[in-house]
Parts: C-alpha cells; structure tokens; sequence
C-alpha cells in the first residue's frame, strides 16, 4: 500500500516569485491585486489593512475575494474540498491569512455563522496557522 494512511496528502499551492516579489517590495497591495487578481496574498493585505483602519466591510470583502481566488487554486492543484493546506509552505500563506481575515471582518460585523465556518476551516487546513 501507498499514499497516506491518515487521510489526503497536504496541498501545496505553486509558488508565485512574480507578484510576491512586487509585494514583499513594499508596492501597494491594491496595485498587486489589480496587476494580479488571483494573487490571495495581496487580497489578504488588503484585508488586513482594512481590518487595522476598522474598515471591516471592506475588509470582508477584500478578504472573501482572496478566499475564492485561493479556493479555485486549491482546486487546481489537487485539493478535493478537505485535508491539510499546511501554513509552513509559503505559498499557502496568501490564502490562509485570507481566510483568517475573512473570519475576523465576519466576527466584526456580527457574522457569526461565518466566523465560526472560516475559523473552524483555518483550523482544519492547519491549526498551526495564524488566526
């Protein structure tokens, strides 16, 4: 027998040199985004900083559309709706800290069906992630 005994192997998103670069440089992550819009990272950084600034309806915004874009590339990388997105791969942070953002902002609108749905995911896919 092969493969993992315990359940699906961990999905590991490609990396992105390209955008991330640009933004680990200090560009605006509004200016990612728009060069890059499947890019999650920069839509967590967008997330985030709404979330700092107490704007949380952007902030869910930002953060849900990082979350989706994550979500179709999960998909495209093998990932069947379960098992392990580990945060120690650097490439799975843009979409894990979405999802982190997306439950704070629905947590600070009083969504708590949302909240509990995203931070419970943040944990399945690795509880070792930042929450």
């Amino acid at each position: 027998m092969t493969g993992n005994l315990l359940g699906p192997d961990p999905t590991l998103l490609p990396a992105r040199p390209e955008p991330q670069g640009v933004l680990d440089g200090g560009t605006d992550p509004a200016e990612v985004a728009a060069r890059w819009p499947d890019f999650s990272a920069a839509w967590a950084a967008l997330a985030e900083n709404a979330l700092a600034a107490g704007e949380n309806v952007a902030a869910y915004a930002y953060a849900r559309t990082g979350y989706h874009r994550g979500l179709d590339q999960l998909r495209r990388s093998g990932w069947k709706g379960f098992g392990p997105i580990p945060w120690s791969h650097a490439p799975n942070q843009g979409f894990l800290r979405a999802l982190a953002a997306l439950a704070r902002a629905a947590k600070a609108i009083d969504d708590t069906e949302e909240y509990e749905r995203c931070s419970q995911f943040l944990t399945d896919s690795d509880p070792t992630a930042p929450h």
